[in-house]
C-alpha cells in the first residue's frame, strides 16, 4: 500500500504525529555520550509507519483529551515498541531489520541488551509523565505481557508439535498486548467511559492479532528486500508460525518441518517445507483468518460516532491486511 493511503489514514493526527517524532528525535539526542546517541539514532525509526502512536492518538480523539499527554504516550507506546524490537533481534541472533543491520549484529549482544534496557526505561520514564496511575499500570502490564510472549517463543523453538491455541497466547503477548495498551491508554487519557475504553482495547488486540499473522503470512510469501529480512527466517529459528501450524494440523502424518527442525542446517528441507505451504491454500486460510481479526476489531467500533477517528480506525484494518512489510 502507498504511503499516500497511509498519509490520508493519518490526516485526522498528522500534527501530533509529528510532534512524537520530535519526541523520538530529542530521546536520541544524548549531549553528554554521543555513542549512546548514534545507536538510538540507528534504531528509531523516524520516517516509520508509526501504526502503535497512530491508534494511541485516534483512540484519545473520541472525547476531549488533553493533547500533549496523548502525544507523550503515543511516544512512549513507540519507543516502547522499538525496545522491543532490539532485544527480539538480539534473541534471535537476526541480523537485518527493516533492510539495516541490527545493533546486536554491528555492535554485539551485550550492547543490544543495555540499549534496548535504555529505551524500556525511557519509554517508562515517559508514561509517568502523563500523571495518570491507570496508564502506568496498564503500562507495566504490557511490558511483562511482551517479556513473557518472547519467553513463550523462546522455550518453544524447534517445537513442531505447537497447537494453534499455543500460538494465540505467543502472539497476543508478544505483539496485540501492545496494540491493546496503546488503543486503551488513548482512550483512558482521552476520559472515555468504560464501555468505549473497553471496545478500544478490543480494537487494538484484534488489530494486533492480525497484525501478527500478517507478519507471519509476510515471512512465507515476501521477499528480503521488501520484509527488510530475511524470508523463512521463523522457521529457519524453529518459530512454529501460523501457516506451519495450519500444515501440520493438515496433514498430521507430514513430517517435513519436524525433519528441518531436526537438521537445521540443510537449506533444501527449508526450502521443501515453504514450497509445501505455499503450494496449498494455507496461505489463503491463513490471510482469511487475519481478515476474521480485522472484522473483529471493525465490529468493536460498532458503538462509536462517525467522526475522523473511527473513520481512520476502521481504515487500519483494511491497510494491516494489505500491507507488503
Amino acid at each position: 500500500m502507498s504511503a499516500t493511503l497511509i498519509d490520508s489514514i493519518y490526516a485526522p493526527i498528522q500534527e501530533d504525529l509529528r510532534l512524537v517524532e520530535e519526541n523520538l528525535r530529542a530521546i536520541s539526542k544524548v549531549d553528554t555520550f554521543p555513542f549512546l546517541s548514534g545507536l538510538l539514532d540507528h534504531v528509531l525509526d523516524f520516517g516509520g509507519k508509526h501504526i502503535r502512536p497512530a491508534i494511541t492518538l485516534l483512540a484519545s480523539r473520541f472525547h476531549p483529551c488533553d493533547r500533549d499527554r496523548a502525544v507523550i504516550m503515543a511516544t512512549a507506546v513507540e519507543a516502547l515498541h522499538i525496545a522491543t524490537l532490539v532485544h527480539d533481534d538480539t534473541v534471535d541472533q537476526a541480523e537485518v531489520r527493516r533492510g539495516r543491520a541490527t545493533v546486536s549484529n554491528r555492535w554485539g549482544r551485550e550492547v543490544a541488551v543495555l540499549l534496548g534496557d535504555y529505551l524500556f526505561a525511557r519509554s517508562a520514564s515517559l508514561v509517568c509523565e502523563t500523571s495518570n496511575i491507570r496508564a502506568m499500570s496498564r503500562f507495566a502490564e504490557t511490558v511483562m505481557a511482551l517479556s513473557a510472549g518472547e519467553l513463550r517463543e523462546y522455550v518453544a523453538c524447534y517445537d513442531w508439535r505447537q497447537t494453534r491455541e499455543q500460538y494465540w497466547l505467543r502472539i497476543h503477548d508478544k505483539t496485540a498486548s501492545l496494540f491493546a495498551a496503546a488503543t486503551e491508554t488513548g482512550a483512558i487519557l482521552g476520559d472515555a467511559p468504560e464501555q468505549h475504553i473497553d471496545a478500544l482495547r478490543s480494537y487494538g488486540h484484534n488489530l494486533g492479532m492480525a497484525f501478527q499473522v500478517m507478519d507471519d503470512i509476510l515471512d512465507f510469501e515476501g521477499t528480503e528486500t521488501v520484509a527488510g529480512k530475511p524470508v523463512g527466517n521463523d522457521l529457519t529459528h524453529g518459530v512454529m508460525t501460523l501457516p506451519a501450524i495450519l500444515l501440520a494440523e493438515r496433514f498430521p502424518a507430514d513430517e517435513t518441518i519436524k525433519a528441518l527442525f531436526s537438521d537445521r542446517q540443510d537449506p533444501d528441507k527449508l526450502r521443501e517445507a515453504m514450497d509445501k505451504i505455499r503450494s496449498s491454500s494455507i496461505m489463503r486460510e491463513a490471510n482469511e483468518i487475519a481478515e476474521g481479526f480485522c472484522d473483529k476489531a471493525r465490529r468493536a467500533l460498532d458503538g462509536f460516532p462517525d467522526q475522523a477517528a473511527r473513520r481512520s480506525l476502521i481504515d487500519l484494518t483494511g491497510y494491516v491486511t494489505q500491507r507488503e512489510r
